[in-house]
């Protein structure tokens, strides 16, 4: 496939996409390591996390809930709740009024784990955040405004990129 872009389209040194998935996983590496003595991935954090947020607001979340709220698949969400069920840090109950779907809750064991974690991680924001002045500097929160902005945005790349790599060659 020939390339219709000229050089001087061609973007100078990495581009946005490959720096925010390096970011990304520069991130994930350090959760997971730092969370190793916890005995959690990054995904179980991730979902332990979201559920201690949502219990604290006075609900209880359905597995659904909780994969919209983190981002991951929900049948991803199931295998970890099944998963962190085995543990003791949290119970699946069955919904009140719509049979398939599953509450979670995190149980007394759980929600201390989760706590413990949640320090651990704030501790690893700290320092990734110290370049830009620390947590609550002015160059993190527009790097914090400007990443909602980024994933608040739609993106439905199944159409609109099949369609511009069609209509260009």
């Amino acid at each position: 496939m020939v390339s219709l872009m000229s050089e001087s389209d061609a973007p100078m040194g990495p581009t946005p996409g490959y720096l925010v998935w390096r970011l990304s996983m520069k991130w994930r590496v350090a959760v997971d390591r730092a969370l190793v003595a916890q005995g959690l991935t990054h995904a179980q954090y991730s979902l332990l996390a979201a559920l201690l947020a949502t219990q604290r607001s006075g609900r209880t979340p359905t597995q659904r809930e909780l994969a919209d709220a983190t981002g991951l698949e929900a049948l991803y969400v199931s295998k970890l709740a099944r998963a962190l069920e085995g543990t003791g840090l949290i119970a699946r109950t069955p919904h009140p009024t719509d049979t398939r779907a599953v509450q979670l809750s995190l149980t007394d064991h759980g929600r201390e784990a989760t706590e413990r974690a949640i320090t651990v991680v704030h501790q690893l924001l700290d320092r990734l955040l110290a370049p830009l002045g620390g947590w609550d500097s002015p160059r993190t929160a527009v790097l914090t405004r400007e990443l909602k902005s980024l994933l608040n945005a739609p993106l439905d790349v199944t159409n609109d990129v099949t369609n511009d790599a069609t209509n260009q060659e």
